[in-house]
């Protein structure tokens, strides 16, 4: 009988130090979780292993009010009123491929050349015409040809298993890179429009783990590849 009372006051206990634990809530898209924010979250939960962090993934537009969301990590352009709203992070757009779709097919040496190979598309289908007219070549009817994808995470899967060029973030496709299962097939970078923004409700930035977790968030990208870092605060 003691035993057991024993067992049940242990497991009360446990509780209670689990309550005590800060809870924190982020919510993105599911390519940005998957490339950048999940292989970096061990560093801030040894940092703070008090804050216990809940990643939410969604390609819809979240209310952080309504769905209980402490902060969002969105990807626009910044027009978020009545919202806290940071920059965190601009991608740099780059065509790749896989090796063994460029070792069965003639060398690319310029942008016009990818009109030769078939064209994998994001969900707007508008990355290829747009980054094939900031280098000069007027696209034609085969820069609209190809499977689209709705997560970018998907459309790197299909550039990885040869099914053609893929025009994606780089710091989504990194590990890939450098691994070898993608290669950039021209050195032409193109600037997003889009960044991604940490978004939180400003009754709520000055909460010691949003706070936290934000400051984290801007240190990671600093100390990543420079060419991503956004910084300066945007409050709209």
């Amino acid at each position: 009988m003691f035993e057991a009372f024993a067992q049940i006051e242990k497991v009360v206990d446990t509780l209670k130090g689990a309550s005590s634990q800060l809870m924190l809530t982020v919510s993105t898209v599911p390519a940005f979780a998957s490339t950048w924010l999940v292989p970096r979250l061990g560093s801030f939960n040894r940092q703070y292993p008090e804050i216990e962090v809940r990643v939410e993934t969604t390609s819809c537009l979240v209310d952080l009010r309504r769905d209980r969301v402490d902060i969002a990590l969105r990807h626009g352009l910044g027009h978020y009123p009545d919202l806290d709203v940071t920059r965190l992070v601009t991608p740099v757009l780059v065509p790749v491929a896989s090796p063994s779709l460029l070792a069965h097919t003639r060398p690319l040496q310029t942008p016009q050349d990818c009109l030769d190979y078939p064209l994998l598309h994001d969900a707007d289908r508008a990355d290829w015409a747009l980054w094939l007219n900031a280098h000069g070549v007027s696209p034609d009817a085969r820069s609209e040809r190809g499977s689209s994808f709705e997560d970018d995470a998907l459309l790197i899967r299909a550039a990885e298993s040869g099914q053609g060029l893929a025009l994606v973030p780089e710091l989504h496709a990194q590990s890939e890179i450098k691994s070898g299962r993608l290669v950039k097939v021209l050195d032409n970078p193109w600037p997003a429009v889009f960044s991604y923004y940490i978004v939180s409700r400003k009754e709520t930035i000055h909460r010691p783990e949003v706070r936290a977790f934000t400051e984290w968030l801007l240190n990671e990208a600093r100390n990543g590849d420079r060419e991503y870092v956004g910084q300066g605060e945007v409050n709209l």
